[in-house]
């Protein structure tokens, strides 16, 4: 006895659906056509039809029988019209359906209904009404859940990270919806000017509105100012000053020296003290850089009673020529952007008849305005003084949230740091990350790469950013593999359930006997070839304490915004304009 084992052959996308609709069609006519003759054979007094549709056709067709008037032609036609309408709506339906993402039907084995936990809205809105935060949105938009379609929320306290490649969407579906819907201040970084056309006039009707734009990305006038030196009030922040300055004046790949670099970075915090005590424009310090021999720098922190400082400024002065040229060349590339006298228009007082308004951190996230920071990448950037701007505002909003009820904002401030790796590089952020979501400041750090990050934050670093954001978002686009493939791992595997059977045969011939088989194995639920080929409007959203979701993004036109950002976009925008 021998057995021959043949599996089910996998169904097709072929012409199977048109023809049996096509067959279909044509049964429902004619058993349509018998019906209307039987309905209108009554009304014109004629004999009435074969008592089946196939013999009414037959009869039909030999002139057996005659067709009974206009009652039944008017039956017809309604009959008609109804079927063509019932065939354009499975039509419809179908294309739909073959237009839908084939990423898509990983959404049944992702988390969906109850799932779904706090990112629906009602987890959301349950979280918002325990930090006492009232208004129309519970908390940050992400999108809607494939299946179902549940609308999904960060909630107040939850920190953001996302990854989309370039033309993904990032800024339509993520950006500009999370800055429309702040319920109190919202900052925003950026390095093109889209992002402020496109939101600035709703936001103005929430509060005041500053666009920091010393590089001219979005042609904005110098119309007020901001003393980076207001914020160095101490040791410590006169460090992180000159942290901000470091890391976002020099190439992600730069090399760097272990003596010069950290000694460069010394000396430019020990001249931002000294120029903040002196309350001199912060200018000042790249005059002082270009005279390594300028003691007064050292003065004024002995008579202001800093002295370690001062006795560390005194040992570079006095250092061995190459030695202090060395260090002084390399906080003065630090504080290069300084040199540009457009962009010190944007940090210094143009004379004593200014008249501008001066920025307040600490007034700003009591107001519930907007600011906008942007900056381009390269030599000479201003990104140093927009993280710089950033993590004034942001540590403003911490010490404020100190003296409110239960330590933390009364309305959560919203930070959308897009382009983070490029104009804010932020390097303490990983280690802060978690800390400020318990305060009610609400950061969103977008980046186009996992490699992005790693550049600013390091390996340790990037992970610790990741693993400290509650909401983690890819929004597709994106080739590293290595990447992709940890996200595949995170989203888990399905059991895939196959059939075969088997015939048995005997002396050559085969039996009627038959055996079906199932056999079970495991799959991924989203393949390394389908994360990296995922289209614009999907997202795989990974939070905290649920399942990996996949969702579809919403663009700020089919959102609530949609009139207010095109009246905007129409005002601000220099190509609508046109």
């Amino acid at each position: 006895m021998a057995a021959e084992e043949k599996k089910k052959p996998r169904a097709e996308d072929d012409w199977t659906f048109e023809i049996v609709g096509l067959v279909a069609a044509v049964l429902l006519l004619l058993c349509g056509a018998w019906l209307a003759a039987r309905l209108g054979a009554p009304l014109a007094d004629a004999p009435a039809p074969p008592g089946d549709p196939f013999s009414f056709t037959v009869a039909l067709a030999k002139g057996d029988y005659a067709w009974p008037g206009t009652a039944a032609t008017v039956i017809a036609v309604g009959e008609s019209l109804l079927l063509a309408l019932a065939a354009y709506g499975v039509v419809r339906l179908r294309r739909k359906a073959k237009s839908k993402p084939k990423v898509d039907k990983a959404a049944q084995h992702l988390a969906k209904g109850e799932e779904l936990g706090k990112l629906s809205l009602k987890g959301a809105t349950a979280t918002a009404q325990r930090l006492g935060v009232q208004g129309n949105v519970p908390g940050v938009f992400i999108g809607r859940s494939v299946r179902g379609r549940q609308p999904l929320f960060g909630s107040f306290e939850d920190m953001h990270i996302d990854i989309w490649g370039p033309r993904t969407g990032k800024t339509t579906r993520r950006a500009i919806p999370a800055i429309l819907d702040g319920p109190g201040a919202v900052l925003v970084t950026s390095n093109k000017r889209d992002i402020v056309d496109a939101t600035r006039g709703p936001r103005q009707a929430r509060g005041p509105v500053w666009v920091f734009d010393p590089q001219q990305v979005a042609t904005e006038a110098p119309s007020w100012w901001w003393n980076p030196l207001s914020y160095v009030t101490d040791v410590s922040k006169a460090r992180k000053m000159a942290d901000h300055f470091a890391s976002g004046s020099r190439d992600a790949n730069a090399a760097t020296d272990a003596f010069f670099d950290p000694a460069g970075q010394d000396l430019l915090a020990n001249l931002l003290l000294a120029a903040a005590t002196a309350d001199a424009p912060v200018t000042q310090i790249y005059s002082w850089l270009a005279n390594p021999k300028d003691d007064t720098p050292e003065r004024i922190l002995r008579g202001a009673g800093h002295t370690m400082p001062a006795d560390a400024l005194n040992g570079v002065i006095t250092a061995p020529d190459k030695q202090r040229s060395g260090i002084y060349g390399v906080a003065q590339q630090m504080a290069s952007c300084l040199i540009n006298p457009e962009v010190n228009k944007w940090v210094t007082p143009l004379g004593e008849g200014d008249t501008r308004p001066r920025f307040d951190p600490h007034e700003f996230v009591r107001t519930g305005g907007t600011l906008y920071s942007l900056s381009r990448e390269g030599s000479d950037s201003a990104g140093p003084l927009v993280t710089a701007l950033t993590v004034a505002v942001v540590e403003a909003a911490e010490e404020y949230a100190t003296t409110q009820r239960g330590g933390r904002l009364p309305l959560p401030l919203v930070g959308v740091l897009d382009e983070a790796a490029n104009v804010c590089r932020w390097r303490a952020l990983p280690d802060l990350y978690s800390h400020y979501g318990s305060r009610g400041i609400v950061l969103m750090t977008i980046l186009q790469s996992w490699a992005q990050g790693v550049e600013v934050w390091g390996d340790r670093g990037m992970e610790k950013l990741w693993s400290a954001a509650n909401v983690r978002v890819y929004g597709g686009g994106v080739s590293d593999t290595r990447f992709l493939g940890d996200l595949s791992d995170l989203a888990g595997e399905y059991e895939l359930r196959e059939y075969s059977t088997t015939r048995e045969s005997e002396h050559g011939h085969w039996s009627g006997n038959r055996t079906m088989n199932e056999s079970v194995r495991r799959e991924r639920v989203l393949q390394v070839s389908d994360l990296g080929s995922m289209p614009p409007g999907r997202a795989l959203v990974l939070a905290s304490g649920t399942k990996p979701v996949l969702v579809e993004t919403v663009p700020w036109w089919e959102g609530p915004h949609a009139r207010a950002v095109q009246a905007s976009l129409a005002k601000y925008d220099p190509g609508a304009r046109g």
